[in-house]
């Protein structure tokens, strides 16, 4: 940890990450919930992990209309991937496999990422025009997705400055993978074509913190619509970083916000490491034109090894083979990641290229533990007449892929001294992360010819446009100025409750406290309970929170009321006429029943001892309250149990000014 390019996480400041240049960018990508897919009429949102058939497809590269093959194509097809598709028939259909042409692009989702881009401020474009996105690893299994703009040049205000968004597109979604092992990689096909949209935003971030920041805020603006799916994987984000000198790095699919910060520091670190690495090569007279390289076959030279996994594969029938990095001495130790050392580097590639995906699948002669023995490496490096500052490298598997391993040493070798690769990355559970492809090129989008354009009329967009919430900015504000505590107004602000949140605290005059503690805190806790508290409609809710406005209903009762509705209703829904039923069997206490409830409870407890006067309250309080719970509220009940034992005279008896009001239920 002490050894890497940059202070230690948690002691990074914005001055440093200014110091190193970071620029960090984002790709939002949120499922919209619509009943359909994008380009067929098959029902969206129809998740599972059984399936009905397989398929097997092979991705080949082809030249583009310029003549020219995609790198990441190139790379692909090295891999010699098998790729299965999982179908199942509730979920899939021939228009996903190429076979069928595609539907009209499905109007509800234009609708929905309409509103969004508005609420991003985005300059809605004047006709939708489908293209067609090369996805060449195997996630769609036409090799292409289907996309298009709906708006560009937007902006989103963010700690008193402006984010700019550069465009948000509307495209179909990807298959899920199940598994990537060897040469098989596996795909389930039921998330495949769902609407989605992608906002793309300018790099305008430049520490880890206040990326994630404004990643969370985009979600909000999302889900403030009602109208996108929830859920683990319903939102996924694309991370790009740059320090300067380096290059932008694209770290792929990051299913949850709170990882950014860590990912983003870590390829902070590995660019920073990578331009130090190309220094001290260039120190060394070794650039691009200059790198020696060379491999050999060393199957029999290790034949004796103790190192577990070589021997292993030699007992296999495997082939072990050496690549020589002239003039690499010291460089494959050097820290670029958290627990990470530039020998990862070499051994990702061989790992997603050469398809070597059992661990370790190299080893070399700088590694201190987990390797072949000094003497060993004393033989092999006489084998390869290497000398004192060069490295050597060891991979091992069959022919076809243990040939493809030394090429992608040989070429990663080359990358280092140029600096930082144009890479996509993949993020690890603890922060890190590794390569996943080739960045793709420009050119891998081109138009579709299989669909006309599409008008986007004035008055689509101003029926849009009165669809749209008010931005959660403020309403998150306006829930704090009411005195909502901070942690539930942000999560009131995009709740499937927030309009009827408004409706409580606009027109029926109810407390935003009182609200945020409701929905923010103790709906939550009725859901971990399995009490799916998702079954009360708007309506239920709404009777009950008028009952509680009108002082009918106590502030303890509703949330008794609510769990009491939960625990005894079996049906999918509960309405307003089952909370008008359950309302009917509470009957009011008196102040005179109340009253008497108090000078029973102190009278039964006179004899117990407590240490102080408020843990004899407390108790009071709790017996009294499960006793009239939803009958009355718990502030007048405390003042009739202070008044009894300030003045040791029975409650019924010193009603004072009272009378014999009722108390709200």
């Amino acid at each position: 940890m002490e050894d890497l390019p940059l202070k230690p996480f948690k002691e990074m400041t914005a001055a440093d990450y200014a110091a190193i240049g970071l620029a960090c960018g984002l790709e939002v990508h949120q499922q919209l919930l619509t009943r359909s897919k994008l380009f067929c009429r098959c029902p969206a949102g129809r998740y599972s992990m059984s399936y009905d058939a397989e398929v097997l497809r092979h991705m080949r590269p082809t030249l583009s209309e310029m003549g020219e093959y995609d790198g990441t194509a190139l790379m692909e097809k090295k891999t010699k991937k098998n790729i299965i598709y999982r179908l199942n028939h509730d979920s899939v259909c021939t228009y996903e496999f190429d076979d069928t042409p595609p539907f009209l692009i499905d109007e509800e989702s234009i609708d929905i990422a309409l509103e969004l881009a508005l609420l991003l401020k985005l300059n809605i474009v004047n006709e939708l025009h489908i293209a067609r996105k090369q996805y060449l690893d195997g996630s769609i299994p036409t090799g292409f997705q289907r996309t298009t703009i709906l708006g560009i040049d937007g902006r989103l205000p963010f700690n008193g400055r402006t984010i700019r968004i550069r465009q948000l597109g509307l495209e179909e979604d990807s298959c899920r993978e199940v598994s990537d092992i060897g040469h098989d990689r596996v795909y389930l096909t039921d998330r495949l074509g769902m609407p989605l949209i992608e906002v793309v935003t300018e790099p305008d971030m430049s520490t880890p913190q206040e990326t994630a920041a404004v990643c969370n805020l985009i979600r909000k603006v999302c889900r403030s619509t009602q109208k996108v799916r929830r859920g683990y994987g319903a939102t996924r984000q694309d991370v790009n970083v740059s320090v300067e000198g380096g290059t932008r790095i694209e770290i792929k699919g990051v299913p949850q916000i709170w990882r950014i910060p860590h990912l983003i520091y870590n390829e902070a670190c590995r660019q920073v490491a990578l331009l130090g690495i190309r220094r001290e090569l260039q120190r060394r007279g070794i650039g691009p034109d200059s790198l020696e390289t060379e491999s050999g076959d060393v199957t029999t030279l290790v034949a004796k090894t103790s190192f577990a996994p070589i021997r292993s594969a030699f007992d296999s029938g495997l082939r072990v083979k050496c690549v020589l990095l002239r003039g690499f001495g010291g460089m494959l130790n050097k820290p670029t990641q958290e627990h990470t050392t530039f020998a990862k580097e070499f051994s990702d590639r061989v790992r997603v290229i050469a398809c070597l995906t059992q661990l370790p699948n190299i080893a070399h002669s700088e590694a201190a533990t987990d390797s072949p023995s000094a003497q060993e490496w004393q033989e092999l490096k006489k084998r390869m007449k290497a000398a004192p500052d060069d490295t050597l490298i060891l991979v091992w598997g069959d022919e076809r892929d243990t040939e493809t391993a030394c090429g992608e040493i040989t070429i990663r070798a080359h990358q280092a001294t140029i600096g930082v690769p144009s890479d996509t990355r993949q993020s690890m559970k603890d922060g890190t992360n590794g390569f996943e492809r080739v960045l793709p090129g420009a050119a891998r989008m081109y138009p579709d010819t299989d669909l006309p354009p599409i008008e986007i009329t004035a008055d689509r967009v101003e029926r849009a446009r009165r669809e749209l919430p008010a931005p959660v900015w403020e309403t998150e504000a306006r829930y704090r100025a009411g005195g909502m505590v901070a942690d539930d107004a942000q999560r009131m602000c995009i709740s499937p409750h927030a309009a009827l949140i408004d409706r409580a605290i606009d027109h029926l005059k109810l407390s935003p406290l009182f609200l945020g503690v409701l929905f923010g805190q103790r709906m939550r806790s009725f859901a971990r309970k399995e009490l799916r508290p998702g079954r009360l409609s708007d309506g239920a809710l709404l009777e009950i929170l008028q009952t509680h406005a009108e002082e009918r209903l106590a502030r303890e009762g509703v949330f008794w009321l609510i769990e009491h509705l939960l625990k005894r209703e079996t049906g999918e829904s509960i309405t307003d006429d089952d909370v008008h039923t359950a309302l009917l069997e509470i009957r009011p206490a008196t102040e005179r029943a109340l009253r008497r409830s108090v000078d029973d409870a102190v009278a039964a407890c006179e004899s117990h001892r407590f240490k102080t006067d408020a843990k004899r309250v407390r108790y009071l309080m709790g017996r009294l309250m499960r006793e009239l719970i939803g009958r009355v509220d718990g502030r007048r009940l405390r003042e009739l149990i202070f008044e009894k034992l300030a003045t040791g005279q029975p409650a019924v008896a010193a009603r004072g000014a009272a009378g014999a009001r009722t108390v709200a239920p």
